[in-house]
């Protein structure tokens, strides 16, 4: 058996573990720079759609008191991080799906009562981290995705818990969700069998394979076998990215080009650090500047740099970004967004040494020892010099609650009589 835990509302409950006076009122978590809505409780969603622009909602925000907040990806990723660290100690085989979901296997377990187990380890979590989850679980990844839909639509009939175990169950199930709402069918695949009348995911497992296959790929009829019961789609293995991003809107449009290069730096920097901390190295780069969507004079402009061989030193990455920025960076335009993408990831323990043009030797125990020295101070006290020394970098949070769990000098304080 399958099954799949879903934090409820994550971002907006990670609030309300530390706050319970905002337990039941409407919360919404605003995206990097306070620009738009990307999470939102149960209570703001009748007044607020996702995505929308906060300083267009002001006034929503006041009339039906709602609760808004910055992202604090710090946290968040903490508290994700613990959710999955108590299923840890009740399931071993585990596929992180997202930040606030995880699938996991029952198979290994010899468990008399299912149902009563998994609500086990959902109340667990409850309590140890103050996190609601809810809990599907069936026979294949795509049923366990349609049994949580079912557990968090009716909470208090389930208590978040909905366990698929008949063929009976499986077909109610299936004509109960939505054709748009299955797990792996997109908005443009849902409108074509629509227009075939094909509203429910029951009626899109009554499709013939040569159908299903021929319209939608190979992709599609996995996922109708997958419907029926058949375990085609299997739990994935933890892989190193492909390619590692690193970007961000500035707090202020720059429009000098020493700032811009100092952010650049920066962001290459962090990207060798993340190469490194899954012990990779990258063949090329990606450097970009945008300016503001509504500026008068628009550029947006990108380039491709290729290194001369595979590597994952900040000094090595940093002096190619910059290059690349300075090929791209034109006078007169108020660039509000840059960033940095490493590409063409490989293993470290692959690296194809060349006699003639290749990493220097002493990159590799310099770049330990800045990494080590980071780790234990917590905060990136060793720089690379192309970065500014005294500069961290800030984004628009006018809403941010403390880092609770990640930051000594904010975590919450007791105060006894």
């Amino acid at each position: 058996m399958y099954a799949i835990l879903d934090c409820n509302s994550f971002y907006a409950s990670c609030q309300c573990a530390f706050n319970p006076h905002l337990k039941g009122k409407p919360i919404v978590v605003l995206s990097n720079n306070d620009g738009c809505v990307i999470a939102r409780s149960s209570g703001a969603k009748e007044f607020v759609p996702m995505g929308a622009e906060a300083f267009k909602y002001t006034d929503v925000f006041k009339k039906h008191n709602i609760q808004v907040f910055s992202s604090n990806y710090s946290l968040y990723g903490d508290m994700s991080t613990r959710v999955i660290n108590i299923l840890g100690k009740f399931v071993s085989n585990i596929e992180v799906y997202s930040i606030d979901e995880a699938f996991f296997k029952l198979d290994e377990i010899e468990i008399e009562n299912l149902e009563a187990y998994v609500l086990n380890i959902k109340e667990i979590i409850e309590k140890w981290v103050g996190i609601p989850v809810s809990i599907g679980v069936a026979p294949t990844k795509s049923l366990s995705k349609v049994a949580n839909k079912i557990a968090k639509r009716y909470f208090k009939k389930t208590k978040g818990v909905y366990v698929i175990s008949n063929e009976e169950q499986q077909i109610k199930a299936l004509k109960w969700t939505k054709v748009e709402n299955v797990w792996g069918i997109g908005r443009r695949i849902s409108k074509q069998l629509k227009f075939r009348n094909i509203n429910t995911a029951y009626n899109f497992t009554m499709l013939s394979d040569e159908y299903v296959r021929k319209n939608f790929s190979v992709v599609g009829l996995r996922l109708k076998k997958d419907l029926l019961g058949t375990p085609i789609i299997k739990l994935d293995e933890i892989k190193s990215k492909r390619s590692i991003a690193t970007t961000r809107t500035f707090e202020y449009a720059l429009k000098e080009f020493e700032p811009i290069k100092e952010r650049i730096a920066t962001f290459a920097n962090t990207c060798a650090e993340k190469l490194r901390n899954q012990y990779s190295e990258c063949s090329s780069l990606y450097v970009f500047l945008k300016t503001s969507t509504y500026a008068k004079t628009k550029r947006n402009i990108g380039i491709v740099v290729h290194l001369p061989f595979f590597t994952n030193s900040s000094i090595t990455i940093c002096n190619y970004a910059i290059k690349g920025v300075e090929q791209l960076y034109k006078k007169g335009y108020n660039y509000k967004k840059a960033g940095v993408i490493v590409m063409g990831i490989n293993s470290e323990k692959e690296h194809q040494f060349s006699l003639f043009n290749d990493e220097n030797p002493k990159h590799k125990t310099l770049m330990k020892v800045i990494d080590t020295l980071n780790l234990k101070f917590r905060k990136p006290k060793v720089k690379i010099a192309n970065q500014d020394l005294k500069k961290t970098w800030k984004m628009k949070q006018e809403h941010l609650s403390p880092r609770y769990t990640t930051a000594i000098d904010e975590i919450i304080e007791i105060k006894c009589h």
